[in-house]
């Protein structure tokens, strides 16, 4: 999931931008994994009820933590996104790492902060398996259609990237048989989760590559088409 303007304007530090993306990726796997154990308590068995409650909830804080922290970090909160604006020279590669490794650190706080809330143990290892080619897939199209609603807003409608990201995630969640992850960093804290939104870790390495393929195809497909556009 997410990130609109990689490079943002204004007085932030490095360690500003790492801090937004530690605590905005820590409040998003709040959100997915705390609405996912709220929305499994309260659905009564019924797991349709359950996806939708988590869903809305995932791209509503989506989008309001873009919001926030897009002018400070760019609100990546996503090593997939942000390996494609360092692909795109938009950002340092050391940067990029700096990113990737708050983006996972905050990831597993946050898991560890909404297990806490609900009274659950702290320290979890998932065993809800997701393999097969289809769920790979399903995460391959999903970060490419994440990548492109991203790179689309940015260059035609930057003030629409935080509810565009959000309302993708929202639908994702249910077009998807993965139901969108789209997101390393999502993908290992939830792995250590074993709640309705986990995914056990012998899983999550497909669903890592997968990602990563997603990305970069939507990467290279954005570059040729929003060039034509612009010529």
């Amino acid at each position: 999931m997410t990130a609109p303007d990689p490079q943002p304007a204004g007085p932030f530090s490095l360690s500003r931008r790492l801090l937004a993306e530690a605590i905005g990726t820590a409040l998003l796997l709040a959100v997915v994994v705390g609405s996912g154990i709220m929305g499994e308590r309260l659905a009564g068995g019924n797991d349709a009820i359950a996806l939708l409650a988590n869903a809305l909830a995932t791209g509503a804080g989506l989008a309001v933590l873009i919001a926030v922290f897009g002018p400070v970090s760019g609100a990546h909160f996503n090593p997939a996104v942000t390996l494609v604006f360092a692909i795109r020279r938009e950002i340092g590669m050391r940067t990029a790492a700096a990113y990737a490794a708050v983006q996972v650190a905050g990831g597993v706080l946050g898991v560890w902060a909404t297990h806490a809330m609900f009274a659950e143990p702290i320290l979890q290892v998932s065993t809800k398996l997701r393999d097969g080619p289809a769920q790979a897939w399903s995460e391959v199209v999903a970060t490419f259609g994440l990548i492109l609603t991203i790179l689309g807003t940015q260059r035609f409608r930057p003030e629409a990237t935080p509810t565009a990201v959000g309302l993708y995630i929202t639908a994702a969640y249910w077009f998807t048989a993965s139901t969108s992850f789209a997101n390393p960093a999502v993908t290992v804290a939830r792995s250590l989760s074993d709640t309705f939104a986990g995914i056990a870790p012998s899983s999550a390495p497909a669903f890592i590559a997968a990602q990563i393929v997603g990305a970069l195809a939507a990467a290279m497909a954005c570059r040729w088409l929003f060039e034509r556009a612009a010529a």
